[in-house]
């Protein structure tokens, strides 16, 4: 059964750091391009951070610097280390993964990150 669990998130303080991270299972992991999105209220679900299946990733202009994501694929695991947090990095963050050979795209329920003093 495919499935998507996201972990890590909190409360922290502006400037502070957290480690996202999504646990796959169910899917070929390794041929997925995994990405994070988030979702601010009352704001559109917006792409932050994605890797391919080859390790290249790309990064939102508003998270690139702080955010560094990765994958562990011996895991079947993808993270997002988020640093120098800003209030506005307050969102839902949510796990995404894609397989091009079968159409396939399968999200997480999220995770809720509140960046405030």
């Amino acid at each position: 059964q495919l499935q998507l669990v996201e972990s890590g998130g909190g409360l922290v303080q502006p400037g502070g750091s957290l480690r996202l991270s999504c646990a796959a299972s169910g899917i070929m992991f390794s041929r997925n391009t995994m990405a994070w999105h988030r979702q601010a209220p009352g704001k559109q679900r917006e792409l932050i951070a994605a890797i391919t299946s080859g390790g290249i990733t790309n990064y939102a202009d508003s998270v690139k610097g702080r955010f560094t994501i990765s994958r562990d694929n011996a895991k079947a695991t993808v993270y997002l280390q988020m640093n120098s947090l800003k209030p506005e990095d307050t969102a839902v963050y949510y796990c995404a993964a894609s397989d091009i050979v079968i159409n396939r795209r399968a999200w997480g329920q999220g995770t809720q990150v509140t960046v405030s003093s």
